[in-house]
């Protein structure tokens, strides 16, 4: 069983969510399925100093950062079709609102790369799982918008505390024919019609632990949809 793990770069606030990343290779590792971590060969939007969240004056590329969290072994998108993979996995961060899509800047206006539109489409034209973590939904509802698939997903609920507008963006999921549903860190939400699997993470105030089982969670569904 291989599962694709799609990665914006590495670090929350320019890419992807590194601890969100590293937990999802090793529930794939614990399911006994084997981890195909994938990016964008592409410069990111900016870079961030992590300390203080300033942008810096510099260029990273996204392929060569989200290698520095899977110690060297990524694929290029254009390297990969959805015949290589059983499932998808797209652990969250700002890469996905900021380098995937354009979302951080546009709202649900934002455009998508094409590649990574094409790839998510194709996998839900050939009936292969996503899972899609923390912001990520936003990914995968700008590349199923406009399609026949009418997608349900959480990113989270505005009945517990989160450092973001969850409204907002649950807002931004439903203009883009998005069906919405609140959930909690403790839940995941399964679209069994279409086979994808949602799971709020660090959208909410959550320890590691609490991400920890989210993802778990998240990845013994998958394993369960393939």
């Amino acid at each position: 069983m291989k599962i694709g793990v799609l990665l914006s770069g590495c670090g929350v606030y320019d890419g992807a969510e590194i601890q969100e990343a590293v937990l999802t290779l090793l529930a794939i590792e614990e399911i006994d399925a084997e981890a195909i971590c994938i990016s964008i060969d592409a410069d990111q939007h900016h870079v961030i100093n992590h300390t203080n969240g300033e942008e810096m004056n510099e260029s990273r590329n996204i392929l060569i950062e989200s290698a520095r969290i899977t110690r060297g072994s990524i694929k290029n998108i254009k390297d990969v079709s959805p015949a290589d993979l059983d499932a998808i996995v797209i652990p969250g961060g700002f890469g996905s609102a900021k380098n995937f899509t354009k979302w951080a800047f546009f709202g649900p206006e934002g455009e998508i790369l094409p590649d990574i539109k094409l790839l998510l489409v194709n996998m839900m034209n050939v009936g292969k799982p996503i899972a899609a973590l923390c912001v990520s939904p936003i990914v995968l509802a700008k590349a199923l918008q406009g399609s026949s698939f009418q997608a349900k997903m959480t990113i989270g609920t505005d009945q517990e505390p989160s450092p973001y507008d969850i409204g907002g963006f649950t807002d931004g999921l439903t203009s883009t024919g998005t069906i919405t549903e609140m959930k909690s860190v403790r839940d995941i939400f399964i679209d069994q019609k279409n086979k994808i699997i949602t799971a709020p993470c660090y959208m909410m105030e959550a320890s590691i632990l609490d991400v920890r089982k989210n993802i778990r969670s998240a990845i013994e569904a998958l394993r369960d949809l393939i």
